[in-house]
């Protein structure tokens, strides 16, 4: 499992990116997408979750619709325009960062092993 503090600064964006891809998901989906496509590294918590989706939709980089299943109401997440944008801004950064850590960690960089 990967410490929370090492991932906490790119949920968001991973979130973003389910998202562009899925087109909409509901949170529990969501969850389980991560957890599945990081083989088990990355486990979130409806408490961790949840907030950086309402964050998400205040911030207007997602909106939310329901829809009934069965008896139950469930609710999905949309990217919108403006989260299209930010997903694609902050791919990049983290790519780049990513990039300048293999750069240190691999090549004689600063941090030694």
């Amino acid at each position: 499992m990967i410490a929370k503090e090492l991932f906490k600064g790119t949920i968001r964006t991973i979130v973003l990116q389910l998202l562009a891809k899925h087109h909409k998901m509901y949170g529990y989906e969501i969850m389980q997408t991560i957890e599945k496509k990081s083989d088990g590294k990355i486990k979130l918590t409806f408490g961790s979750l949840y907030p950086i989706l309402h964050k998400l939709e205040s911030e207007g980089l997602i909106y939310s619709e329901t829809e009934n299943i069965g008896k139950r109401v469930r609710k999905y997440y949309i990217l919108t325009q403006k989260g299209v944008k930010e997903k694609d801004s902050k791919v990049l950064e983290i790519k780049e960062f990513i990039n300048t850590l293999n750069q240190l960690l691999d090549s004689g960089g600063l941090i030694h092993a």
